[in-house]
């Protein structure tokens, strides 16, 4: 679907010898437990869109707020712009552009988005996902690898740093990677409801999924 291509575009190496084998014990409780620590979360992020062969395709920049379960704002930054929104039921992405927004029910499964993972039901994960994780100093690493075969990426790599979510990497079937940066992240703080809404501006099209 449309959504869920665009959403993959919102969307390392330690030195060798230092860092344990990834471990599959605990990770799926370990990641649990760092992500129920933020019940809402504000950041900018920085994204870079790399080929199979490591060519740039795209870097893109924006702004993204969470709050479980299922509420989250994706904004990406002009000339790229793009706003992607759920409350929760509902799923809006807005392209100023092409003056078009396009609205579906939100997907609850945990493989579709990132957005979702971060924001959405952590329960799930371990049913979701084949989880192992590595430490490295104040720095854990966990990959994710998807139990279920519609999911868009084959790989997801989640990074936190003293306890935050620090950044996280997408590779999918054809070796495309998605390198995401968060900065300035805020958590638990209170968010206004209207961040997770979205009202259809007057004259644009809207296309319903």
């Amino acid at each position: 679907m449309k959504l869920i291509r665009i959403c993959t575009t919102f969307l390392f190496l330690l030195l060798l010898g230092t860092v344990p084998a990834f471990a599959q014990t605990g990770s799926a409780e370990e990641l649990t437990r760092l992500l129920k620590q933020a019940d809402t979360l504000t950041a900018r992020f920085s994204q870079l869109s790399l080929d199979g062969t490591g060519t740039q395709l795209q870097e893109t920049s924006g702004d993204i707020a969470l709050k479980r379960p299922g509420q989250f704002r994706w904004h990406t930054d002009q000339p790229m712009e793009q706003l992607l929104v759920s409350d929760g039921q509902k799923v809006w992405l807005y392209d100023p552009d092409l003056q078009q927004v396009t609205i579906q029910t939100l997907d609850q499964r945990l493989t579709h988005t990132p957005a979702l993972l971060l924001s959405g039901d952590v329960s799930q994960i371990s049913e979701n996902f084949e989880i192992s994780h590595k430490r490295s100093g104040d720095v854990i690493d966990f990959v994710l690898q998807p139990k279920g075969g519609d999911s868009l990426f084959d790989s997801l790599r989640l990074s936190f740093r003293s306890g935050v979510i620090n950044d996280m990497q997408l590779i999918d079937s054809v070796g495309q990677r998605t390198n995401i940066l968060f900065s300035n992240v805020e958590m638990n703080q209170p968010l206004e409801a209207g961040l997770f809404t979205f009202e259809v501006p007057e004259g644009v099209d809207v296309i319903s999924e």
